[in-house]
């Protein structure tokens, strides 16, 4: 049985699909943070059969929820203070990213003005659908 350590202070973020992980590490850009990060994939999930697990040490300013919301609004958000889970917290889908995603329209002003924000709006939920702010192009997830 894998034991990891309990968290004192952080979030975990719990019921992220198997071998999202990966991703979300990257879209959040952890690897950039000065804290303790631990990644556990492909644990047993009774809700989900398998799912993925990431503890961050620190405080829930380290975390942008939106990117979180971005990857899997199922995801669960747990706050953790003194070794006890204080607050749980639910996502959505965001109605607006900023500088998470790229546009891959070469003809997009962002690609000639490169320090403009990249700005993607919500433009079907049902379908998880964004499109550039400024180009009207429509992101679509690599799989």
């Amino acid at each position: 049985m894998l034991n990891i350590s309990g968290l004192s202070n952080g979030i975990v973020l719990d019921h992220i699909p198997a071998g999202k992980s990966m991703d979300l590490y990257n879209y959040m850009g952890l690897e950039k943070m000065d804290c303790q990060v631990a990644i556990i994939k492909n644990c047993r999930s009774n809700k989900m059969g398998k799912k993925d697990i990431i503890k961050i040490e620190g405080g829930i300013e380290l975390v942008d929820l939106d990117v979180i919301g971005f990857v899997d609004p199922g995801i669960t958000v747990n706050i953790v203070k003194d070794e006890k889970i204080v607050e749980k917290k639910k996502l959505m889908l965001p109605k607006r990213l900023t500088n998470v995603i790229k546009c891959r329209n070469p003809r997009c002003i962002t690609t000639i003005e490169q320090e403009l924000p990249q700005i993607f709006t919500l433009a079907d939920p049902e379908k998880k659908v964004y499109r550039c702010l400024y180009c009207e192009e429509r992101y679509s997830r690599k799989h």
